[in-house]
């Protein structure tokens, strides 16, 4: 099942994209939009979309603004989630979407809950993937330290070795080729055959305020966005067992606000799953398969 591109226009007037993967031939299900981290795009999903999309349900994987397909924004200071959940408005608007289910990737999960707060009746369930209202102080730390980075490759093989020395940590089971791989879906290619990571290094500014980064890239207090978006909201946790971003205390705390919530935990993996861990694909599909 191939893909197709979907553009938009966002209320300032950039054009952005989206992976829109068509429903299979079982059902007309709800739709599923696939939101994903700080430095990566739609690519992220191109394995689980479509098993998605089998079963009768609409996918967009959307490359937030700055992003893959997306237009780069020549004012820095709106690549905040606020930004983003009113392209998100924008998208289901032009995709006459009355409502969808969301997967959220660590951003895409911020921005999942600010888009609650704006326009709860858009959501009609949702996948948190490694993210919660509150960020680890070490997991902050580690992206500051790369984001928008320079990234001097020549190859693919170089690019996969990039990423290994980003993400080795978190995805110990991955082998070269998988690396390869990986580094296809976060780096692009020119014409000329340069490579490229697939992304506006401006969103780094965010963790680059002198008195408070942390602060400065992720809201404070996210508790009181969380508990209205989990409220009555069907809502599946997927958290890597060794994250640096959602800890384990906070997950639990996140249990007992949402007492509905299902929790998975992937065993050997950090920040984030990339969701074609068995368990993650077996716990989001079962997760789907009761949701209309």
């Amino acid at each position: 099942m191939t893909a197709t591109s979907f553009h938009w226009t966002s209320a300032d007037g950039l054009t952005l994209h989206a992976h829109d993967h068509a429903a299979g031939g079982v059902g007309d299900r709800g739709a599923v939009i696939c939101l994903h981290g700080l430095t990566r795009n739609g690519r992220d999903f191109e394995d689980l979309a479509p098993r998605i999309a089998a079963t009768g349900r609409r996918v967009l994987t959307v490359d937030v603004r700055g992003r893959g397909g997306s237009d780069r924004d020549p004012n820095p200071a709106n690549y905040n989630p606020l930004i983003y959940a009113g392209d998100v408005i924008s998208l289901m608007a032009s995709a006459g979407l009355p409502g969808a289910i969301f997967i959220g990737t660590s951003m895409g999960g911020l921005i999942t809950m600010t888009l609650s707060a704006m326009r709860p009746d858009l959501i009609a369930g949702i996948v948190l993937n490694d993210v919660g209202p509150e960020v680890g102080a070490a997991g902050l730390a580690r992206i500051a330290g790369y984001v928008g980075g320079d990234s001097e490759v020549r190859t693919w093989e170089e690019a996969g070795a990039y990423c290994r020395g980003i993400n080795g940590e978190a995805l110990p089971g991955l082998s070269d080729a998988d690396w390869v791989r990986f580094a296809r879906r976060v780096f692009r290619q020119a014409p000329s055959g340069t490579l490229a990571l697939d992304y506006d290094p401006a969103i780094s500014n965010a963790f680059k305020t002198p008195d408070a980064p942390s602060a400065a890239a992720v809201p404070p207090d996210l508790w009181p966005l969380f508990t209205a978006m989990s409220a009555g909201k069907p809502l599946l946790l997927v958290r890597g067992a060794l994250s640096d971003i959602l800890e384990a205390q906070v997950a639990d705390r996140m249990g007992e606000v949402a007492p509905q919530m299902v929790r998975v935990d992937i065993p050997g993996v950090g920040h984030a799953p990339t969701l074609e861990e068995p368990a993650a694909t077996a716990a989001i599909l079962s997760f789907l398969a009761d949701l209309s």
